[in-house]
């Protein structure tokens, strides 16, 4: 004990040097510890992106890109469903509800994604969130559309406004369905999924928009105006993908066996935790080069607390013969520096560790708000602890650099300084 007071007297002795030490260290752990954070909670994120959900169903492709275009509304399907198809399989005895997804048409670069009323009932995100509308209501009428919220934000629509949808679902289109315009009558909260980016139609209206087009492209004298539209028959031929929810996840492998033989088409259901996790593998390199870069901070860090004790250890050779001029053995001395390191150590992470507290409490709820990410408060996670412990054990390893050259200084070098 006598010894750690020593060490903290020294230290406060050399306040100044001290506090730039521990302030670097603090910010190196509070960089680690935040990066480590951050990296588990968008790993929980986008594993949460769609939740609740058991089986998503498409054309015969693979996994990614099935997840990809029907959740993360990213690239094109290689071929579409058959409405007698989804219908065979959404009604089975098994089958809890459907979510159809009709995709290919874009609005101003933001997809549009044609569905049910069932979207809003059923789709969860994050812990199960249900989605809610910030402003208006689900659309009811067949020209009505409900926008995400990142759309409504960056194009700057209120409720009541008039938007034009395009053919096509790159950002150019040269073909706009101008004579069937539509009217936002709901805004939805920000998710941080893909559903922010999303203009939600009903199904009836994307078939609407395409009752007169043929192989993809306008027929020729056969427009239909918008009124004309709704008089025509507009139950789907096609979907792009559905999703799939079960009285009982008993029966999941069952019905995705069944539909992975499906003797009518190709097609494929996946499990989306599944394809989640294997579509991390192919992204998550990034978060690893995160953790990289923020570990070697630490280092520099504790390189930065090394150079100081070194610096400083030439200047109290004295301090240090004195010591042993009234009794101190070298063991002691080695202890008396390595104490020191590792209060500086101790102190930065705890400071790092308290810094990084402050920092959630005030970005918690915007990172909540633009990215979906849900970073708790929590205590530290068992693997944040151990990055706290191999922080402390570097800081005793470089402490005891300085500590061994302090003890194999000699009295008689101590003293035979000049000044």
């Amino acid at each position: 004990m006598p010894i750690i007071i020593l060490a903290l007297k020294s230290l406060w002795n050399r306040r100044a040097t001290a506090l730039l030490t521990l302030l670097s260290i603090a910010l190196a752990v509070t960089l680690l510890l935040g990066v480590e954070r951050l990296r588990t909670e968008a790993r929980a994120s986008f594993a949460n992106t769609l939740s609740a959900t058991d089986l998503v169903v498409g054309a015969r492709s693979g996994p990614v890109p099935l997840l990809l275009y029907a959740v993360f509304r990213l690239g094109n399907a290689t071929n579409n469903i058959s409405w007698q198809s989804y219908q065979a399989i959404a009604t089975r005895p098994e089958v809890a509800w459907t979510i159809p997804l009709a995709l290919g048409d874009a609005h101003q670069g933001y997809p549009v994604l044609g569905t049910t009323a069932a979207y809003f009932d059923h789709y969860r995100y994050g812990q199960r969130q249900p989605l809610r509308l910030a402003q208006g209501v689900p659309f009811s009428d067949l020209y009505d559309a409900v926008l995400g919220a990142e759309v409504a934000k960056a194009l700057g629509y209120r409720l009541g406004d008039a938007i034009v949808l395009s053919h096509g679902a790159g950002k150019v289109s040269f073909v706009d369905h101008a004579d069937k315009p539509f009217r936002v009558v709901g805004i939805l909260a920000a998710t941080g999924t893909p559903v922010d980016r999303t203009v939600h139609v009903s199904l009836a209206a994307i078939e609407a928009i395409h009752i007169d087009y043929q192989n993809g492209a306008p027929r020729p004298g056969h427009s239909l105006s918008a009124e004309q539209a709704r008089e025509m028959d507009l139950t789907p031929k096609t979907l792009t993908a559905f999703l799939v929810g079960l009285h009982s996840r008993v029966a999941v492998f069952r019905l995705q066996r069944f539909i992975n033989d499906y003797p009518e088409e190709p097609l494929l259901a996946i499990l989306p935790g599944v394809a989640l996790g294997e579509l991390w593998q192919v992204i998550g390199i990034g978060e690893q080069a995160l953790l990289a870069v923020s570990a070697m901070v630490v280092l520099v860090g504790l390189a930065g607390m090394l150079t100081a004790l070194l610096a400083g250890l030439g200047e109290r050779r004295r301090e240090l013969a004195i010591l042993r001029s009234v009794g101190a053995r070298p063991w002691q001395i080695f202890t008396l520096l390595v104490s020191e390191a590792l209060t500086l150590a101790l102190l930065g992470a705890a400071f790092g560790l308290a810094l990084l507290y402050l920092l959630l409490a005030f970005s918690a709820p915007l990172l909540q708000a633009h990215y979906g990410l849900q970073l708790g408060l929590g205590l530290p996670s068992r693997h944040e602890w151990q990055l706290l412990g191999l922080v402390l054990g570097a800081g005793l390893v470089v402490g005891s650099i300085p500590a061994w050259r302090a003890y194999r200084y000699s009295l008689a070098d101590g003293m035979s300084i000049r000044l």
